[in-house]
């Protein structure tokens, strides 16, 4: 497997904060959450593994529509959690 970089030699890649059985979890403290490329990646992953990427939030943040549509094609495999 060839691994991809960038210009600069960094690896393409996005890690969870936590992984446990069958989930990856990403904490945020933000208000507003888009569709990122380290949210991207991990869905892709999530969907690819048979996975649930959970997103733990604070209860006033606000998604983003390019968060929700990719929530809505990645169906089960996304879902939010507030703290």
């Amino acid at each position: 497997m060839e691994v991809k970089v960038t210009k600069h030699q960094v690896a393409r890649s996005a890690m969870p904060d936590a992984e446990a059985f069958n989930r990856m979890y990403l904490i945020k403290n933000v208000t507003r959450l888009r569709s990122t490329y380290q949210i991207r990646l991990l869905a892709f992953r999530a969907v690819e593994k048979g996975m649930q990427l959970i997103l733990r939030v604070p209860e006033a943040c606000v998604f983003d529509d390019s968060l929700n549509e990719l929530i809505k094609k990645c169906g089960k495999s996304v879902a939010r959690e507030n703290y």
